[in-house]
């Protein structure tokens, strides 16, 4: 069994539901949302238990990493191409450079508090004793629309006596009936944090579309690899087809800071029910997300999010802030985001 656990941060996406504070140039990682440092910093630091961490993200971005992670080495992927080419590409690479060990594979820009460590280190050690995929699961505390989720199946405990579910079925985000039953039938969140060895990892990789990266890297030829694959998640190509993936129970606080109505859930609210990120005025508001780089003030509005970054501001009803990718769809099409 490995000995030693690496952690592979991905931070190489751009959070574009959180527009304007994350923009191209300025993913939503390398931001703060109501804490001292940023996402990713505050992640590496969480990392900390393992021996080593490594922190992925694409060229453009690498020098921005190195100033908010500088403990970390930095891993670049040929390009952008979503999580699965990602995960498969850094752990060909750790094995390259670090060779027998565990994986912990984290997004840089989610809100966690609690025991951390202890979570991650047992998924580490499951993953190890059980030669499986593991994904950590949150307990539900609504019925989300938002997130995939995980069924997991009967109780089962490895030789040292560490608990594990083996997974029954992942499912996409669901309507609002089918998210409240899943609550109800003990389904676990999917946060897109894993453990895995590498060997496992590109073994079931290799038996998906992800395996002409696989042949390709093994060859030597990652950017070869990367031309050969369409971009897709690893919870797609990976995790939704093996017949080897166990859950392990998150023991921690968990949200994935997706998008402007969850700074509600990680945020102090006044008496109105506002929620006030930054320098910012409610005049006979109510329950409003205000984040500004400047000053903002609102005035007799409700239920709002109100979200002024730099040149760019924008206004949309709470219940619709998933609708802000269709706002960077247009300005991604006319080179504006």
């Amino acid at each position: 069994m490995p000995d030693s656990i690496v952690a592979v941060v991905l931070a190489g996406g751009t959070g574009t539901r959180l527009y304007p504070a994350s923009r191209s140039d300025r993913p939503k990682q390398f931001l703060s949302f109501g804490g001292d440092q940023s996402l990713l910093a505050e992640t590496v630091e969480r990392a900390g238990f393992a021996d080593e961490v490594y922190v992925l993200t694409r060229p453009d971005l690498a020098d921005q990493v190195r100033e908010h992670a500088p403990s970390a080495a930095v891993l670049t992927e040929p390009e952008p191409k979503d999580t699965g080419p990602a995960l498969a590409y850094a752990a060909h690479r750790v094995r390259e450079q670090v060779g027998d060990c565990t994986l912990v594979c984290l997004p840089s820009d989610h809100h966690v508090e609690g025991d951390f460590a202890e979570t991650m280190t047992d998924a580490a050690a499951v993953a190890a004793e059980t030669d499986s995929l593991v994904t950590v699961g949150v307990e539900p505390t609504r019925p989300e629309t938002g997130y995939g989720y995980v069924k997991p199946g009967d109780e089962r405990q490895t030789d040292a006596g560490r608990t594990y579910y083996p997974v029954e079925k992942f499912t996409e985000k669901p309507d609002q009936g089918a998210a409240m039953r899943y609550r109800h039938h003990g389904y676990y969140w999917n946060a897109g944090m894993f453990a895995w060895t590498p060997d496992a990892f590109l073994r079931e990789a290799a038996d998906t579309e992800l395996a002409p990266l696989v042949e390709a890297m093994d060859d030597g030829e990652p950017e070869r690899g990367f031309d050969a694959v369409d971009p897709v998640s690893v919870d797609y190509a990976v995790m939704e087809a093996t017949e080897n993936a166990a859950l392990v129970p998150a023991t921690f606080e968990w949200d994935d800071l997706g998008a402007w109505d969850a700074i509600e859930r990680v945020l102090d609210a006044d008496e109105d029910g506002n929620v006030v990120l930054g320098d910012a005025l409610t005049v006979d508001a109510e329950n409003t997300v205000v984040a500004t780089d400047g000053h903002v003030s609102v005035v007799g509005v409700d239920d709002l999010v109100v979200a002024s970054y730099g040149d760019r501001t924008l206004v949309v009803p709470k219940r619709q802030a998933q609708r802000v990718r269709e706002v960077v769809a247009e300005l991604e099409a006319d080179d504006l985001f």
